[in-house]
């Protein structure tokens, strides 16, 4: 599990993803989201801006990302 520190609340999903390097582009995140290929807290979510607070758990392809406020 990788630990992700972000500076303010919420975040946007598809933004952890990218920034994350999990995925080439914002465009690419997206249309993962969309279907279906990302989990955030043990349930499929296919909100592409879905709000992503500290505490939250990612899950997308082989990476765990647990979220953090720094």
């Amino acid at each position: 599990m990788t630990i992700v520190e972000i500076t303010k609340e919420p975040v946007e999903l598809y933004k952890i993803l990218k920034f994350e390097g999990l995925v080439e582009s914002g465009a690419m995140a997206k249309a993962v989201v969309a279907d279906g290929q990302v989990q955030v807290n043990g349930e499929v979510e296919i909100q592409k801006r879905k709000k992503i607070v500290s505490g939250d758990v990612i899950k997308f392809a082989d990476e765990t990302l647990e979220i953090k406020l720094a």
